[in-house]
């Protein structure tokens, strides 16, 4: 693929990250998962799905016959060890419960166990993310420049769109907290927080999805400055 294509694919990936680690909810409840958008994140990666009784296992497998497992439940747990461990103690028959060592392994998988919940799925993303190549040159840069150039001039919104999400993406520009949204128009822009609590916005992008015109303003701007806020508000809306 080309690094267009890959860069994409790592926004895709960042994207369906962000959606499953928000179906958690609050930090240790017990909440129900976005198992599709995970199934989606998974697919993206090195593992292989294999159905065993009643569970969906993703497997990457490792060298001496072990194997990184991800059950995907509510728990998303990652075991190293081998499919039939993992059954044993995710799944177990009634017959296989009669052995003292099988209820230990049932009642006890911090032997085998990586990872759970939120690290789980920050650890697919990390194995996702590294099996593209991110490799570029200055022609990769102009080429994604020049499409968005095109777009602009041709009147097509998702050509910008897209061409400004692949820049933020090189340069870590973020979309705006809400006080510095602007509706209609798509923003990015560098993102910051001191430990006061005050945020930094700038220098800021802004397409206007409105009358299809592109601007930038080079300059910080704090969630502080109400007056600095509204006036950069009008600016990108053409008021001033």
């Amino acid at each position: 693929m080309s690094f267009k294509e890959n860069l994409l694919q790592k926004i895709q990936i960042n994207q369906l990250t962000h959606i499953v680690l928000k179906s958690f909810g609050v930090p240790e409840s017990s909440g129900k998962i976005d198992k599709d958008t995970m199934r989606k994140l998974l697919e993206m990666g090195p593992y292989e799905y294999l159905k065993e009784r009643d569970l969906d296992l993703y497997i990457q497998k490792l060298d001496g016959g072990q194997s990184n497992i991800l059950v995907l439940d509510n728990e998303l747990p990652i075991y190293k060890t081998t499919v039939e461990d993992v059954v044993i103690r995710k799944s177990p028959y009634t017959k296989e419960m009669l052995s003292i060592r099988n209820i230990i392994k049932i009642l006890n998988d911090s032997d085998v166990k990586l990872s759970r919940r939120e690290v789980s799925v920050k650890t697919v993303q990390k194995e996702c993310i590294a099996r593209l190549d991110l490799t570029f040159n200055e022609s990769d840069i102009k080429a994604i420049a020049k499409e968005g150039t095109d777009s602009l001039q041709n009147g097509y919104a998702e050509g910008v769109k897209e061409s400004l999400a692949l820049f933020a993406e090189l340069l870590g520009f973020r979309h705006p907290p809400k006080a510095f949204q602007i509706q209609h128009h798509e923003t990015i822009g560098a993102l910051s927080e001191k430990e006061s609590g005050e945020i930094l916005f700038g220098p800021v992008v802004v397409f206007s999805l409105i009358n299809n015109s592109l601007g930038m303003l080079d300059e910080k701007i704090s969630s502080n400055d109400k007056g600095k806020i509204k006036f950069y508000q009008q600016v990108a809306q053409g008021k001033e």
